[in-house]
């Protein structure tokens, strides 16, 4: 019996931590022949990524000739040191490769330095890799993701238009040392800047709701004439419809996300949330996997000149 979403995430958390570290000899026992993938994915407290997993199960599912997967995530967005105990765990266990959604750009290319000296094909998803670390070691990670600044511009620039020139906004950013993070607040500020709002604030919300709420009402409280919030992922943007809510302001203040979990999506039917971006969760570890077993076969995998390969997304508005 499939629980529910809230029931999977209290899952999720309390069981991540020691599922992290415990042994993998279940997921490993059969098809030795088989490659062996490792999905490693960043907080399964976010239904993004729950999402992500369970897309990856039912490929793998319809394709289990072709491979094994072993999926693991952390406990909260910023759990950077038990991502970086987790892929040594898939080094020590010799999966063929890894996919993995970074906690933080920069300070999990060491410990994917160390896999692909060990012979494991690498693909990241989700949050890109710092390019000038990955250049420093020496290293080529093909990234398979959305252009986060057009998707944030995208939701940026429906939100302008229901905006005046002028309007005072504040942006709830995700980790600030995450690529996806500081590309989705690009993408924010491209549209609001082109639209001539005031950006009154730009603060991390950490990708969590109650850091995204906590944010939202101190920007709400101090900027008693703020018109929006644009949230960069939909969790940090069901924060600050909660904070929005409790001061009072609904239909007031505008917000936006990104991600399109279901849990946003009755606050888009409603107007509580106006816009968010769509980047197919459930596909993404998919198109990863896909290149990741290209790859380990020597096929070609086609990128741009970024060393990237291109995921769709899409804005999302009221239904």
């Amino acid at each position: 019996m499939k629980l529910p979403l809230t029931g999977r995430l209290l899952a999720a958390s309390l069981l991540v931590a020691s599922f992290a570290l415990a042994p993998l000899t279940s997921a490993m026992a059969d098809g030795a022949d088989k490659p062996k993938v490792a999905l490693v994915m960043k907080s399964l407290a976010n239904e993004f990524f729950l999402t992500m997993e369970d897309g990856a199960k039912a490929y793998q599912k319809d394709h289990s000739a072709d491979f094994e997967l072993i999926s693991n995530g952390i406990k909260d967005e910023s759990d950077t040191a038990n991502q970086i105990r987790i892929v040594e765990q898939m080094i020590v266990s010799k999966v063929n490769a890894l996919v993995i959604a970074p906690a933080d750009s920069k300070a999990l290319v060491p410990v994917i330095k160390k896999a692909m000296d060990a012979g494991i094909t690498v693909i990241n998803i989700d949050n890109q890799l710092d390019p000038d670390v990955l250049k420093s070691k020496n290293l080529n990670v093909p990234f398979v993701g959305p252009d986060n600044r057009k998707g944030a511009r995208l939701v940026g620039d429906y939100l302008a238009g229901k905006l005046q020139s002028g309007d005072e906004v504040g942006i709830i950013e995700g980790v600030s040392t995450t690529t996806n993070a500081q590309m989705r607040t690009a993408g924010f500020k491209d549209a609001m800047d082109a639209a001539h709002m005031k950006i009154v604030s730009v603060q991390s919300g950490n990708w969590e709701i109650d850091k995204g709420n906590a944010v939202a009402s101190a920007m709400l409280n101090e900027y008693p004439n703020l018109k929006a919030l644009l949230a960069g992922n939909d969790s940090m943007a069901l924060g600050a419809v909660s904070a929005v809510r409790a001061a009072g302001k609904a239909g007031k203040v505008q917000v936006v996300g990104y991600d399109n979990i279901n849990a946003i999506k009755p606050m888009l039917k409603d107007g509580r949330v106006l816009a968010t971006a769509d980047q197919f969760a459930a596909k993404q570890a998919v198109f990863g996997i896909q290149a990741a077993l290209k790859l380990i076969k020597h096929e070609k995998v086609d990128v741009d000149a970024n060393n990237v390969i291109q995921t769709p997304v899409e804005l999302v508005t009221q239904p």
